[in-house]
């Protein structure tokens, strides 16, 4: 069966659309709340210079009110949005769904050699409570997705898909509440190789670049299917069991949902203000960057507007469920013991100013030593670095990026 016949088999439906102009770059818009689509990502993305803020809603891209970083940035090409829909899918905790929705957008076309095999896709794994719209941004879409740039969509198959329980995937606030399944790093792994293999027709990938949770991704991707990708690029996350301070403000923030008499099992009529609040402050510190911070916001007046804007931007796009699923899908993550099963090259890349993978844990430097063709690489605070949202900052890492693709070459 071709790919093409195999996907008109599945529950299998693209929504063709070029990149389109969102004015409100404050938070992810929930299509329950809002009339009208705004994806963080697909912002002014026609557009060649974009001198805006941005602000992405998401756990693993802590990206402020900030300009985007300096660099060869150029328009994003144009991109297609679908759904594949799984039949039965069967979770770890022996919940199913009769459908599972997955969401994806790509760039580009897959090219294929002569055995059929995809030689050109690359996956990009998004972060705890973000969407793949937040590639799409010009300091991530605008340093790699042009014409002559490392991940240039005319050569490149680029695949964007959602997380379950985030964006369009489906997810609790759907209707099931806290009755949707209790999914964990390995489902979501799982899902995505069905939205590739079964969905999309992608039978191997030139590259897997993930951030933050996309970063763990990465690494369960590279142990539990080690011959279906080149090469491994995770950014800011630890390859061991989240633990430590790490475990403990995520605890903090899912204890807050349930501690909160408005969460009321889940089943919720308006969102419980306070355990949003505590999570979202919480998030905030999570997701912090001491020296911007300190340099942007150099009064007291400054850095209290600084978090009221912040909480304004965030609180509407929120739902304590699907917050809640998200914090802990990441309870079973621990790929240490087993990474000595990844055969492709990692380029594995972290920021010191991160507080969520803090560099004097010396985790990192430890356990890229049991990957036989891996190198760890800590990025030094500086101007640039926005802490653990230094992640999404294209222009900061690249040169690595170029490392990894030029050694495949060879």
């Amino acid at each position: 069966m071709s790919s093409e016949q195999k996907a008109e088999s599945n529950t299998f439906r693209m929504n063709h659309s070029g990149a389109g102009d969102c004015r409100a770059w404050g938070s992810l818009c929930r299509q329950e709340r809002q009339s009208k689509e705004c994806s963080t990502g697909n912002i002014l993305a026609s557009r060649a210079t974009v001198l805006h803020p941005f602000f992405a809603c998401s756990l693993g891209v802590f990206l402020f009110w900030d300009s985007p970083a300096a660099g060869q940035q150029t328009a994003t090409p144009a991109t297609t949005e679908g759904d594949f829909v799984a039949k039965n899918f069967q979770f770890r905790s022996g919940e199913s769904l009769p459908e599972l929705r997955l969401h994806y957008t790509t760039l580009g076309k897959p090219a294929r050699d002569a055995q059929g095999r995809v030689t050109n896709a690359v996956l990009i794994l998004h972060g705890t409570g973000g969407t793949a719209q937040q590639f799409l941004s010009p300091i991530f879409a605008g340093e790699l997705f042009g014409p002559g740039q490392l991940l240039d969509a005319t050569r490149y198959y680029i695949i964007l898909p959602d997380g379950i329980g985030h964006g369009k995937a489906s997810k609790p606030s759907d209707g099931l509440h806290a009755h949707f399944p209790q999914y964990d790093y390995d489902d979501m792994i799982a899902a995505h190789h069905r939205l590739l293999t079964e969905g999309l027709g992608v039978n191997h990938l030139r590259l897997i670049m993930g951030t933050s949770m996309g970063c763990m991704h990465s690494f369960v991707w590279g142990e539990t299917f080690p011959d279906f990708m080149d090469a491994l690029m995770p950014l800011a996350c630890l390859p061991v069991q989240i633990a430590g301070r790490n475990r403990i403000w995520r605890k903090m923030v899912m204890d807050a949902i349930h501690n909160d008499p408005e969460w009321k099992g889940g089943e919720y009529s308006a969102e419980p203000y306070q355990a949003l609040r505590t999570a979202l402050d919480l998030l905030f510190i999570a997701g912090s960057a001491p020296l911007y911070w300190q340099k942007t916001y150099s009064t007291r007046d400054a850095a209290d507007k600084e978090l009221d804007d912040y909480f304004k931007a965030r609180f509407a796009a929120l739902d304590a469920n699907d917050l809640l699923y998200q914090v802990n899908a990441s309870r079973n993550y621990d790929p240490s013991s087993q990474l000595e099963k990844i055969i492709a090259p990692v380029m594995y890349i972290n920021s010191a100013d991160d507080f969520i993978n803090p560099p004097e844990l010396g985790i990192a430097e430890h356990e890229i030593k049991k990957v036989k063709n891996g190198r760890f690489v800590l990025l030094p605070i500086s101007d640039e670095t926005r802490g653990h949202g230094t992640h999404t900052r294209a222009a900061l890492w690249k040169q690595y990026l170029a490392e990894l693709l030029n050694k495949l070459a060879h």
